[in-house]
């Protein structure tokens, strides 16, 4: 799984803050009343378009060369990076049962020893995944 994605957005100045899309997902598109507040907006939305490429297993777009954006007056492209992981961590937690298998013996020694199977299985898989 990639993690990183970088994206072009494009700012234009409002009355009040900026308005801001992304060039390579058609309907990306977000505000703020500040540079900062824009900013943080459109990763949320590109955090939207994300989740929903991945539900419908699709890879999202490749980065648009910056040199053929065409901007324009009173509008600025800046590069946006985008953590995928980072941003599942914040906003996917809804829990998912799975079933699985293990040995007799080391079920009886986990209940034991009161261990949250839940707990242990999410530290082993990031343990694993080297996250």
């Amino acid at each position: 799984m990639n993690n990183i994605y970088f994206f072009t957005a494009v700012l234009h100045k409002e009355a009040v803050g900026y308005s801001v899309w992304v060039e390579e997902l058609p309907g990306c598109v977000s505000q703020g009343d500040s540079l900062a507040e824009s900013l943080a907006n459109i990763k949320d939305a590109i955090g939207l378009y994300y989740e929903d490429y991945q539900s419908r297993r699709q890879p999202l777009p490749d980065l648009a060369e910056p040199a053929n954006i065409r901007l324009a007056a009173g509008e600025t492209a800046v590069m946006i990076e985008f953590d995928a992981l980072s941003y599942l961590q914040k906003h996917d937690n809804k829990a998912v049962n799975k079933t699985l298998s293990i040995p007799a013996w080391l079920n009886t020694m986990a209940e034991e020893n009161n261990i949250n199977f839940s707990s242990a299985l999410q530290t082993a898989l990031k343990q694993q995944l080297n996250i």
